[in-house]
């Protein structure tokens, strides 16, 4: 396995070569890089590439200055709601999904991750029938590139409607019922332990199941504040609500409640070998570059040793 980082949270503090070179400084061996638009609205999200204007020359000296530092491009990532109920923001949505397949191509690199989303205005059934129709699309294009096409597992809480999950792709039970409408082996999942776990689901046990969808891993830790959940519950704080102050947060691996020991020894016991990737969402560590960095580093020395 292979350690490594989506590049999102280091922001427009450094360019895209400067945080490849930090990442070949601080020891990683790879990097999932962010390529929203160039003018988008998302939170941690990041145009590293901008994959609309993308030539074979930048491509080439991308690609060259990861072979100067050993370093692979395990992703481009692009997460937003391809299902979205407006159907010129979908429209957007999808094609840029594509730039990022062609982007790929021109890159070499294997992977694009993405989110479904959903459409609020229907119901999950006719949720799931739009999805067959955006994502068999989708996955053919990528298939036609060479390319696959992975899925984070996070349920977008509160994204399009408050109180329900803005995705159709977050649990076990919705995988199957996506994998049996886009069958392709060119479609699974970018597997993120701290979704399920702040949803309080095993996120071990499943990793045999799906382990040959399983094509890239994210490394985030989370934990549910028992007291709050007290005075919440499942349905979360509704009043004054932010992204850390109700019954659960995000954090760097080895300070929430992921067994990432046991999720490596599930990986392998499957046979992955592919990468691992940092995703960087935790508060405590964030607001400054320094701080980010002090979180990565907080990351990689919790992980390293788990993957050896």
């Amino acid at each position: 396995m292979k350690l490594g980082f989506l590049t999102v949270c280091l922001g427009s503090w450094m360019t895209l070569e400067e945080k490849m070179r930090y990442a070949a400084k601080e020891g990683y061996k790879a990097v999932e890089v962010g390529c929203w638009p160039v003018v988008n609205g998302r939170d941690f999200s990041s145009s590293d590439i901008d994959v609309a204007n993308l030539t074979p020359e930048k491509a080439k000296e991308i690609t060259d200055l990861a072979k100067e530092l050993g370093l692979e491009i395990s992703s481009l990532a692009y997460y937003d709601n391809n299902l979205s109920a407006d159907e010129s923001e979908r429209a957007f949505i999808n094609a840029h999904t594509k730039k990022v397949i062609d982007a790929a191509q021109m890159l070499g690199v294997e992977l694009v991750g993405t989110f479904i989303g959903r459409n609020h205005l229907l119901t999950l059934e006719e949720n799931f029938d739009l999805f067959a129709e955006v994502f068999g699309d989708l996955v053919a294009y990528a298939e036609s590139k060479g390319v696959k096409i992975m899925i984070e597992n996070c349920p977008m809480p509160d994204w399009q409607v408050k109180g329900l999950p803005g995705t159709i792709s977050y649990s076990p039970e919705l995988w199957r019922e996506l994998f049996k409408r886009v069958p392709s082996m060119s479609f699974g999942l970018n597997y993120d332990p701290s979704h399920l776990n702040f949803m309080m689901m095993d996120y071990i046990t499943p990793i045999a199941e799906f382990g040959n969808r399983i094509f890239h891993v994210h490394a985030k830790d989370s934990a549910v504040d028992m007291e709050a959940l007290k005075q919440y519950g499942l349905y979360n704080r509704q009043i004054g609500a932010t992204h850390d102050n109700g019954i659960w947060k995000f954090s760097m691996p080895g300070h929430g409640t992921v067994d990432f020991g046991g999720m490596i020894k599930a990986l392998k016991a499957v046979g992955y070998d592919g990468v691992i990737s940092i995703e960087h969402e935790d508060p405590e560590y964030s607001g400054t570059l320094e701080k980010t960095m002090a979180g990565l580093d907080v990351a990689k020395e919790h992980l390293l040793p788990l993957m050896a």
